[in-house]
């Protein structure tokens, strides 16, 4: 299931090592992920449900899901698609509790304190690292083995200026920006930040699970760029192993040189489907078809033209009606839609196939600022519930800045914008920048070019919102 070669990319592999799952002794490269390896190995089955013991496999590839947690070492519920494999480790499926009379290890405690603390490495993350690191002391924490977000996992080039990289495919941006992060930040990577908490002073928890260490961090402001997650749908067997999230995909595939399976089916033709669906035809794989509600396709046409041309049909006002297959994946049956979005009697249609992508849109990621106390507020336009911030990225709580797709689903120039502007803001509320006004202007001028036209249409009008809905709390909170 590895991918052999590449047009663009080179997977570079660590060591050859062995590990074990279920008993089963099997191979693997030190530093991949144990996800990536176990699929590398032909194993779909993580685990079972609890209630009715059904399989569950990959799907996210980031973290964000339950469906990958397995038991490592003896330590239940760990997120096998964002954990390293290392020589010797035992991989067991279906533990969800300590085995009775393992002895508690406890953690070692490191206290740091910072200027500038920010939550995510992605590229509103890391551009607001490099936006403050030479003028503070900022530290920037990813779960993730490596800074760069989705971009680790893009090979198209990108639109746009040369500010934001057009031109450039993503993965060249990530390294040249986590390059940049890293000479003027300290970076804590394989480390989740599990709360925050107000003590007289911004403090946030963060452990790295299997390395035994809880961080105590005490910072003057945070900047949450925690992104967001996959959005999934409602259809039977979408539980089937094998039903994998977009970016998962793009995990497995682009990062880990992993194929998701042989021949797949790609669901929505956004600019995320139809990108994946190039993707896949890069490393080999067969997509059968993309599969597409609304009437029209959704992403830039010339994505659209580029899949056509290599022969995968697109299907619109047609949706999934089912995942079907014996412990896996094995075809999808999709259907037209009528215009009232129900399904029309006669039209199914079957597809032979041994993986599904759901490329149907993302949903902040808001757990972490919403413990700040921060006021969210549902707004279908951002992708769902967002924190309320100003044009520079500051919450309702003092000091608590929000950046990238986690304030709102957009595109990582936009997000690297963001995060600019939330460090330019945070860092000068710390201390008087030389140039700040003109430099915080021309950074709200290319967000509001990024927003002109058809494709900024939503995004623009998702922040209006929230935008208005910062200012209305502000002002309550004034006058009460």
């Amino acid at each position: 299931m590895r991918i052999g070669e590449h047009p663009i990319l080179t997977f570079e592999k660590g060591k050859e090592i062995t590990f074990y799952f279920n008993g089963i002794e099997m191979k693997g490269y030190e530093g991949e992920s144990i996800a990536s390896a176990l699929l590398a190995n032909g194993v779909k089955i993580f685990s079972h449900s609890i209630k009715y013991n059904r399989p569950r496999g990959f799907f996210c590839g980031i973290g964000k899901c339950s469906s990958c947690l397995m038991t490592v070492n003896g330590i239940p519920n760990i997120r096998t698609c964002i954990t390293p494999l290392q020589e010797g480790m035992i991989v067991e499926s279906d533990a969800h509790e300590l085995p009775e009379g393992m002895p508690y290890k406890k953690p070692s405690k490191q206290t740091i304190e910072a200027d500038i603390a920010i939550v995510g490495g992605g590229p509103a993350g890391m551009a607001a690292a490099i936006e403050t690191g030479k003028d503070a002391d900022v530290i920037l924490i990813d779960e993730q083995t490596r800074l760069g977000g989705q971009l680790v996992k893009q090979t198209h080039k990108f639109f746009g200026s040369s500010v934001e990289g057009a031109g450039k495919r993503g993965i060249e941006i990530a390294k040249e920006m986590e390059n940049e992060a890293s000479n003027v930040a300290r970076i804590l990577l394989k480390t989740s930040v599990i709360g925050y908490y107000n003590r007289g002073y911004h403090f946030l928890a963060a452990v790295n699970k299997l390395d035994g260490i809880l961080y105590e961090i005490k910072a003057k402001k945070i900047i949450f760029a925690t992104g967001a997650q996959e959005n999934v749908l409602v259809f039977e067997g979408n539980d089937l192993p094998g039903v994998y999230g977009a970016g998962g995909v793009q995990t497995i595939m682009n990062v880990y040189g992993v194929k998701p399976g042989n021949a797949g089916v790609i669901v929505g033709a956004g600019n995320v489907g139809l990108i994946l669906a190039y993707q896949l035809l890069q490393a080999g794989v067969e997509v059968k078809a993309i599969v597409e509600a609304m009437p029209k396709i959704g992403g830039y046409l010339v994505h659209a033209a580029k899949v056509r041309r290599n022969g995968v049909p697109i299907y619109t006002r047609h949706s999934i009606k089912e995942a079907y297959g014996n412990e896996s994946v094995e075809g999808a049956r999709i259907a037209k839609l009528d215009e009232k979005w129900n399904f029309i009697d006669g039209t199914d249609k079957d597809i032979e196939c041994d993986f599904i992508a759901i490329a149907v849109g993302l949903t902040p990621s808001t757990k972490l600022v919403q413990q700040t106390g921060a006021k969210i507020k549902f707004i279908p336009a951002a992708g769902g519930w967002v924190a309320l911030h100003n044009e520079y990225m500051q919450t309702t709580i003092d000091d608590i800045y929000i950046a990238g797709d986690s304030a709102n689903i957009e595109e990582a120039s936009t997000a690297v914008i963001e995060g600019k502007i939330a460090g330019l803001h945070a860092l000068n509320s710390l201390k008087s920048i030389d140039g700040y006004e003109e430099k915080m202007n021309a950074y709200l001028k290319r967000l509001e070019e990024l927003r002109a036209g058809i494709f900024g249409a939503r995004p623009k009008e998702a922040k209006m919102k929230i935008h208005e809905g910062y200012y209305e709390e502000i002002g309550r909170g004034r006058n009460s």
